[in-house]
């Protein structure tokens, strides 16, 4: 028997990442903090089909890489990255309200 994600506790959670990411590209949250963020919205991960989670772990990893270097001297754009992440969200919230 698998335990299934409180639909609640899951929207929850990605309301939560979607205000980090916009922290983030207004540069008032850390990379390294909205991954452990992200990392830790369980419900959210296991509400959604496993490829989201494995396209939000690739984003923050390039996005924590990119955090190392400054401004866009790395090959990844932080602002792309953010980009991405929100473009994730809104794709994630489709995915939850289907559900």
């Amino acid at each position: 028997m698998t335990l299934t994600a409180s639909p609640s506790l899951a929207a929850r959670q990605l309301q939560q990442l979607r205000s980090g990411f916009e922290q983030l590209a207004r540069q008032q949250l850390a990379p390294a903090a909205l991954g452990q963020q992200a990392r830790a919205a369980t419900a959210l991960l296991q509400a959604l089909p496993a490829r989201y989670g494995e396209v939000l772990l690739n984003l923050l990893d390039r996005l924590e890489s990119s955090a190392l270097f400054t401004e866009e001297s790395c090959s990844f754009s932080q602002k792309d990255l953010t980009d991405n992440l929100l473009l994730w969200a809104d794709k994630a919230q489709a995915q939850l309200d289907k559900s």
